[in-house]
């Protein structure tokens, strides 16, 4: 039942295992000794017993077992800190929302195995004894433990992950009503919209039928509207989360301007700051000659392979039952020089060797081989080649292996030396020989083993030299960014470390070793490789891969061998405690030294202590336990030494981690929350010099109270970093300076990474290591101290083997802290987000720091370091990527991110004061521009209405044809003739006449598919007087969705009468359709496939060009559906500027593939070719999703010079013929003769989507200068359209940043934050544009963001509507100027744009003004006091990461939703989350409140291939969008 934390950290007992432990008592026994031990953690209870026990134990007295006990609890009071730190937060009720989950990504996490915690506040006895005590001891534990952000009451709730989110919203405001009082407002930077309740017509596009929730419950949102909703409540709940009181908020330092200046952060006078005397450098003893000391380790080998070949060298054992393997000094020293051998003179020719002395060689072993590991190294010693020993390469994609690569190559390795056994495993190529691996060099494989080496010569020998300054070995390092230094060390600087370590670990002849440390590298290498030689000691070692299966084999190996020394992990102690059965024939009283490895990180002392306290009984003497600090620079920086029979207390700070992440240091006292305990790891080593340097800039000693780096000066430390000498002379040759600007000594340091301080008597206490530093708001935090706290928090029940880690990425200008774990197998969602946000608060109670993204990952995922850890760079590196794949995680962005930049204050506007000169307003030129005029006539302009025009191209061109109509295998379907068409309309007339018993004026609904019936009905609505309204029709595959909006059209437009084809009037007759639309409910129906043979007798003809000639019915983006009135004057006006604009005429052939129901689309498709007689060839777009070459396939077949299409038909053409443009090309594509490609858009031109479009069909002839956009909207169906004789369209490239305050900078291509945009067209003839400022109505200055207002004889007369409610939108038709020209009568677009003056000229010489478009006003997104267009975020998103295939923002109670396509597994959805949160936080200093995964094809898109976002939101909040995942960032 005893579960330790594996960082050492904490031990949580279950109070009934500590009975188990002692013997069988009585229930009265148990709970006096529950009352006992938890006295110390009682908030009020006088008389801590704790502190008498620390000081008997610090005494060196006599413990007895009871107090062993007491020890057990009371030494690792950090799990009490944090259960403190929990229930202080529990008072706040934080609930932390659980994301939602399909239930396909739920069932992996094994639901059905969860049990509830096993809690101990509930059995009567327990009850009982808690009062006893005088306190209730049940409550204060329960809220310690339940009192945490959950979603439920308590931790032993039974409530699965889908509970209801409604009643954790009602739970929420409950708390914070009683709790809170007036939380400051996060939305003040909002402008609160007026609530408009809209009915919006539903979008083919989601196809998937809406999910039922039967626990949703009916709340009030934001924003006034009642939504039926778990989603919403969710929100709602997750908004009053937001709204609590946070800690106190940091400056904010960053102010958003062009330059992006930094604010000065002025120093705050109340943070802690050192105030002690200038600390000094602290020399260590002198190094004793030892007597006899051989004069190099190879001497050393040498002279015991003479003197005493049978002693025992090194003996390894197996995790099988193999027999263990002793390497004798004899052995070692015949089979090292017969490798020293080999390597001289047997690889290469005589003449050329392939190895010369001073090379280097890379060693390739295991860690179960530590004895060909030594022959290896001891060989190259004599040989005079530099070892390089390096991990084996596994796989392919090891961890780290092609930085290993790199240093290899940096090296000039060539040669690497591995055994026979090793060479087997290594991946082979198909060839049989080793796998070249990424990045590493071509290396020659040489086996050490005896079998493959040739016996050197009687004759030779070695020239075994004293130790010198030549290179003796390379010992690599991993950094904090995953890169690979070698360390170079001197033979030298080797021998001496082995020198001062045999005098400081008191080595002698013969003594037995236990090591289980890596022997590669670092205090493994120095002390069981190196030293062991040096003195003849026996090492017995203990493989990691032992150590797996059996935890205890290294106490077993102490034991067997009675070994004096043991060289281990703290980790190794928490294994072997968990492993630990109280066996009897354990004892360690041989041991007179516990060499602590990891001694460095601070966090080791509560595993030395619990060991301590457990194994004290079987002979462990306290004065036994030795911590060491090294690094692979410095080498050994201190050991406490072996005092035998001493009785000398270890020196213990315990010190305020609130100072220390200020770097001072201040003592505290236990009972507080966040202190650190350290012990010393003694003083300096002999003959080494030991200072402490400022962390940043010139290497200034630091205070006596302040953290620093560790700086060693002596000869038994590194070089240098192998080939670079820049970075070698920062870290080798450091020249510490006092605060006088004076050098402290002559000699010169090497820094160590380590961070600590020198304390009293000159000891060395270590606080962290500068790799595991991470810098947060002006705070320095420690990696290990993160990791710890976090292990704390129930460690065992979640976190797999205890595998954490912590690291910082940059984010919004500073560094933010990430925690991944592996979760346990049967740990399940709702137990893991309790776990996650109890570890949010515990981090946040102790160390004043937020955790910005916290995920746990299925078990033996994370990437492993060879002996087993978690390999930091390569899981930091997955993260950043998004291909971490974790199982469950939690943003915390509102609570860390506290540097958003200011709002910026308006700038006041030019205002009627201004003097008006001309055309300047304030020194600037006003935004406004025209077309040419409209003056000239043409022949058929004469008439006023089209239906005129009709008839007299029927009787002088009636065998023109008009109309060609392609079918989806590019073949001609049908066409029609200026005469054919004629007659048509006339026999729709007779029709409507006749069996619809219409009159002048009726309204009549078009619903026909994309063809030539559309065309001909729309005229005989014409010839018959009736306003043709032109709808689209039901998608068969999606009739339940579509046909609502077919009946909304006609109900909102006031239709009499429907006219279509047989085969869709069969399709509103289904019984499909007949569950959506009662079929009764229709108006009369009328079919045109058979028409009356006889023709209209007389043809209607309007008395007034300004009455109404058809509707035009579109939903917008925004969701709503608004239909225009069209006058016949406004309609032959657009007619006549779009001839004119693109130079039609009867000769002329024009491809268009548009949907013909609205706006410029139907223009292009119904009237163009009526009016100004070119031949249209058209396309259908939903024919493309048969053949998607169709389009293009026409426009060469027909040699068209001038084509229009969409963006839907253009981002289909890009991702379907992507890989297909060569057998395009092939089948005899051409696109030279394209003259204008236009795109008909109600939006800002979509810059990437026209360049890869161009850039892809380069191949097969499109010229780029031929792609241009067109803008039309609601008030004006053609604005802007490019033409053929103005100049090419141009892209300028502006500040993202200054539109998001409403101004326009201009910024060259490539500038941090330039954004793309395309000119919209060139303005139609006869059609004035101003800019204007929304708010204000006043006009604006060149070059200034506002509203795009139009004049022009096309406009619309105003919306349709079934209510009359014309005068509530009157403005968009109406609307004056504010000052200037207040007469003018402009139509308002709703499009925000501006005017640019170029250098350019148009066919009349003026100089030509440009219109780009920014974006819809009605989707500009206020956040905190800044305008941001939806497809700006949804750009970035898209860029985040490879899987998202498309996306849409929307804003929701001031929350900024997020919702991806994910295009790969479901399993992949959660890497999405970070990856959108952070590239919004970058890019557009937005914190994103929700993120939801979706499948593709889920985000509504319309004809014109718009994101339909209202839709969305709409779909969102009423759960119909089925998510993957939806996750609630805190």
């Amino acid at each position: 039942n005893s579960t330790w934390n594996l960082s050492g950290k904490v031990l949580n007992i279950s109070l009934r295992s500590i009975t188990a432990s002692i013997s069988d008592i009585t229930q009265k026994g148990y709970e006096k000794k529950r009352s006992k031990l938890l006295q110390a953690y009682l908030p009020h209870t006088p008389g801590n017993t704790h502190t008498i026990l620390y000081q008997k134990y610090s005494e060196g007295c006599p413990v007895s077992s009871e107090h062993v006990i007491g020890l057990r609890c009371n030494l690792y009071v950090h799990s009490e800190a944090v259960q403190a730190a929990l229930e202080r937060h529990s008072e706040r009720k934080m609930a932390v929302l659980l994301p939602s989950k399909r239930q396909s990504l739920i069932g992996q996490t094994s639901m059905d195995t969860y049990t509830p915690p096993d809690s101990s506040s509930g059995s009567d006895a327990e009850g009982s004894l808690g009062r006893a005590g005088g306190v209730s001891m049940d409550s204060w534990i329960s809220r310690a433990l339940h009192g945490s952000p959950s979603t439920s009451s308590s931790s032993s709730s039974h409530s699965n992950s889908s509970a209801n989110a409604a009643r954790l919203a009602e739970t929420n405001m409950h708390s914070y009503g009683n709790s809170l009082t007036a939380p400051p407002d996060i939305t003040s930077y909002m402008a609160d919209p007026a609530p408009i309740s809209v009915q919006r017509p539903q979008v083919a596009m989601i196809t998937r039928p809406p999910p039922k929730y039967g626990n949703a419950e009916l709340m009030e949102t934001g924003d006034g509207v009642p939504v039926s909703s778990r989603v919403s409540a969710k929100i709602q709940q997750l908004v009053n989360t937001l709204k609590r009181p946070k800690r106190r908020p940091l400056r904010e330092f960053f102010v958003e301007d062009f330059e992006e200046l930094l604010e000065v952060q002025q120093p705050d006078p109340s943070l802690p700051r050192p105030e002690g005397a200038e600390s000094t450098p602290i020399q260590g003893e002198e190094l004793d000659r030892l007597k006899n000391c051989p004069a190099s380790l190879e001497a050393a080998l040498l002279r015991w392979g003479a003197i005493a070949p049978k002693a025992p060298c090194l003996t390894t054992t197996h995790s099988n039952t193999k027999q263990p393997y002793t390497l004798t000094y004899g052995k070692l020293w015949s089979k090292s020089l017969k490798l020293a051998y080999n390597l001289l003179h047997k690889l290469g020719s005589k003449q050329e060797p392939i190895i010369h002395p001073g090379d280097r060689v890379a060693l390739v072993y295991p860690n179960n081989d530590p004895a060909a590991f030594m022959v290896a190294f001891y060989g190259c010693l004599l040989a005079e080649v530099v070892p390089v020993p390096i991990e084996v390469p596994l796989t392919k994609k090891d961890a780290g292996s092609q930085q290993i690569g790199f240093l290899l190559n940096s090296c000039g390795v060539a040669v690497a030396l591995t055994s026979d056994a090793c060479h087997k495993g290594l991946p082979k190529s198909a060839s049989g020989d080793v796998m070249q691996f990424k990045g590493w060099p071509k290396l020659l494989w040489v086996l050490t083993d005896s079998k493959h080496l040739s016996k050197p010569p009687r004759e030779w020998f070695p020239l075994i030299k004293d130790a010198n300054n030549d290179t003796a070995y390379i010992e690599y390092k991993t950094c904090k960014d995953g890169s690979v230094l070698g360390i170079t060390v001197r033979r030298m600087a080797m021998l001496t470390h082995c020198q001062t370590l045999t005098h400081t670990c008191g080595y002698r002849e013969a003594e037995t070793m236990v090591n289980v440390l890596d022997f590669k590298k670092g205090i493994g290498l120095w002390h069981s490789v190196h030293t062991s030689v040096l003195n003849m000691l026996h090492v017995v070692s203990v493989p990691y891969a032992l150590m797996k299966v059996n935890p205890l084999s290294w106490i077993q190996k102490v034991c067997q061998y009675k070994a004096k020394v043991a060289c281990v992990k703290s980790r190794d102690l928490h294994w072997a405690l968990m492993a630990y059965k109280d066996q009897s024939d354990t004892t360690m009283s041989s041991l007179r030294m516990l060499l602590i490895a990891d001694g460095s990180n601070p966090w080791s002392i509560s595993s030395c202590d619990a060991f301590l306290n457990v194994f004290q009984s079987v002979g462990l003497r306290s004065e036994v336990i030795c911590p060491c600090a090294g690094s692979p620079e410095a080498l050994t920086v201190a050991v406490r030494r072996p005092q035998e029979g001493s009785s000398k207390p270890s020196g213990r700070g315990v010190l305020s981690m609130t100072n220390l992440s200020h770097g001072v240091i201040r003592v505290d006292t236990e009972e507080k929350l966040s202190v650190l305990t350290l012990q010393d790891v003694d003083t300096a080593m002999p003959g080494a010099m030991v200072c402490v340097v400022k962390l940043e800039g010139v290497p200034q000693l630091c205070k006596t109270d302040e953290i620093g780096e560790i700086c060693v000066s002596s000869v038994a430390s590194g070089t240098s970093y192998y080939g670079l000498s820049g970075m070698s002379k920062n870290t080798f040759e450091v020249c510490p300076v006092a605060c006088d600007g004076g050098f402290v000594s002559d000699c010169v340091f090497v820094r160590s990474g380590l961070l600590g301080f020198v304390g009293p008597g000159g000891m060395i206490f270590i606080s962290g290591t500068l790799e595991g530093l991470m810098q947060v708001g002006g705070r320095k935090h420690n990696a290990d101290d993160i990791i710890a706290t976090a292990l704390a928090v129930e460690p065992m029940k979640f976190i797999y083997r205890g595998r954490t880690v912590v690291f910082s990425v940059n984010v919004l200008y500073d560094e933010r802290i990430v925690l991944v774990a592996e979760q346990r197998p049967d740990s399940t969602e709702e137990e893991s987000y309790q776990w996650m946000s109890r570890v949010l608060q515990a981090i946040d109670g102790i160390h004043q720091v937020g955790v910005y993204c916290l995920a746990l990952v299925p078990a033996n995922t994370l990437p492993k370091t060879p002996l087993g850890g978690i390999h930091l760079s390569e899981t930091k590196q997955l993260f950043l990527e998004g291909a971490l794949h974790p199982c469950s995680i939690l943003m915390c962005p509102h609570s860390c991110i506290t540097n958003l930049p200011k709002p910026r204050q308006k700038q006041p506007e030019v205002g009627p004061a201004s003097v008006m000169v001309g055309n300047l307003v304030a020194g600037k030129r006003m935004a406004q521009a025209s077309g040419r005029d409209l003056s000239h006539m043409e022949e058929n302009e004469q008439f006023l209405f089209l239906s005129e025009v009709l008839q007299w191209r029927a009787q002088t061109t009636p065998d023109h044809i008009l109309y060609t109509l392609i079918n989806s295998r590019g073949a001609i379907g049908s066409s029609l003739t200026c005469l054919q068409l004629h007659k048509r309309a006339e026999k729709i007339a007779t029709l409507l006449y006749e069996r619809g018993q219409l009159r002048d004026g009726d309204h009549v609904a078009l619903v026909y598919p994309p063809g030539l019936d559309l065309i001909a009905a729309f005229y005989g609505c014409l010839y018959a007087g009736c306003i043709p309204i032109t709808v689209r029709p039901p998608h068969p595959q999606n009739i339940s969705t579509t046909l609502p909006t077919v009946k909304m059209i006609l109900e909102v437009s006031r239709s009499v009468c429907v006219m279509t084809t047989q085969a869709i009037l069969k399709l509103l007759k289904s019984r499909d359709a007949s569950v959506a639309v009662d079929f009764k409910s229709w108006p009369p129906i009328l079919e045109t496939d058979d028409l009356p043979k006889r023709r209209c007798p007389l043809l209607y003809k309007p008395c007034d060009p300004d009455t109404l000639a058809y509707l035009d019915f579109s939903v917008s983006t925004t969701g709503m559906l608004a239909g225009v009135k069209m006058s016949h004057n406004a309609t032959s006006a657009l007619c006549r500027s779009v001839k004119l604009q693109c130079e039609f005429y009867p000769s002329r052939e024009v491809a268009v593939c548009l949907d013909p129901y609205c706006g410029l689309g139907f223009v292009l498709w119904c009237l163009c070719s009526v009016y100004a007689g070119q031949q249209s060839v058209l396309i259908s777009p939903m024919d493309l999703e048969v053949n998607p070459a169709l389009w293009l396939q026409s426009v060469s077949q027909f040699k068209v010079r001038d084509t229009f299409c969409s963006y839907s038909v253009m981002e289909l053409c890009t991702r379907s013929l992507s890989s297909l443009t060569d057998s395009l090309k092939g089948r005899g594509m051409d696109l030279t003769r394209v003259r204008s490609c236009v795109v008909v858009a109600e939006e800002r031109p979509r810059v990437a989507l026209t360049q890869s479009f161009c850039k892809l069909f380069k191949d097969v002839g499109l010229h780029p200068r031929a792609v241009s956009t067109a803008f039309g909207c609601r008030v004006n169906l053609a604005v802007c359209l490019q033409g053929t004789s103005g100049p090419d369209p141009t892209t300028v490239y502006v500040d993202m940043r200054a539109l998001r305050h409403d101004r326009v900078r201009l910024v060259e291509r490539g500038s941090p934050h330039g954004l793309p945009l395309m000119e919209s067209g060139k303005i139609l003839p006869g059609v004035r544009i101003i800019i204007a400022n929304p708010e204000t109505k006043g006009p604006i200055g060149d070059s200034h963001l506002g509203e795009i207002w139009v004049h022009s004889p096309q406009n619309a007369s105003g919306y349709f509507t079934v209510f009359g409610e014309e005068n509530v939108r009157s403005d968009h038709f109406g609307a004056r100027l504010s000052f200037g020209d207040t007469q003018t009568v402009w139509a308002r677009t709703g499009y925000l744009g501006f005017l640019r003056r170029t250098d350019l000229t148009d066919a009349s010489g003026e100089r030509h003004d440009d219109l780009y478009v920014v974006g819809a006003l009605d989707e500009v997104m206020e956040l905190r006091g800044m305008k941001y267009h939806p497809i700006d975020i949804e750009t970035s998103i898209i860029r985040a990461h490879r899987n998202i295939t498309e996306c849409a923002v929307f804003t929701w109670t001031n929350l900024l939703v997020v919702v991806v396509e994910l295009d790969g597994s479901e399993q992949e959805a959660l890497d999405l989350v970070p990856m959108v949160t952070n590239v919004v936080l970058e890019e557009h200093y937005l914190i994103v409140g929700v993120v939801v995964v979706v499948d593709t094809g889920v985000i509504p898109i319309n004809s014109r291939g718009e994101k339909q976002r209202m839709h969305l939101r709409d779909g969102f909040l009423a759960d119909q969008l089925d998510p993957i995942y939806v996750a609630y960032n805190m």
